[in-house]
């Protein structure tokens, strides 16, 4: 079967869809490619972001903030907004693209447990979604 691939997008691509990203990549690896991006990228990713994905042994290496439009042409099987301003904001792709929401809460500016939990809530939330929303 042909990897599906998916793009989750937030506002500023520097937490939720970057943590989102990496735990899909890890978790659904042999059959699912992902992208992230955001409509209004920040500079960088979050350091507790990068702190919660190490702390569960994830890789973060090649984390930076994309913006939707270095993304846009690419063709998705399913975008995954995890904010609602992204989902009010979502651009309209190239070709239609099946959608789904599901809203996490901002950690920025919180304690790293706050990311920790974030983390695990992706994981318990957002990898069975997708799972459901593709088919697998």
């Amino acid at each position: 079967m042909a990897q599906q691939t998916v793009l989750i997008l937030c506002t500023g691509n520097s937490c939720r869809s970057q943590m989102a990203e990496v735990i899909l990549k890890h978790d659904l690896h042999d059959i699912v490619r992902v992208f992230s991006a955001g409509t209004q990228p920040q500079p960088r990713v979050a350091e507790n972001a990068i702190k919660a994905l190490k702390l569960a042994g994830l890789p973060t290496a090649d984390l930076y903030p994309k913006d939707i439009n270095a993304v846009i042409d690419e063709t998705f099987d399913l975008v995954v907004t995890v904010c609602d301003n992204a989902k009010e904001t979502c651009p309209i792709f190239p070709r239609q693209v099946p959608r789904i929401h599901i809203s996490f809460h901002d950690p920025h500016g919180e304690p790293l447990e706050n990311f920790l939990n974030l983390r695990d809530e992706i994981r318990t939330r957002l990898v069975p979604a997708v799972r459901l929303a593709l088919g697998l």
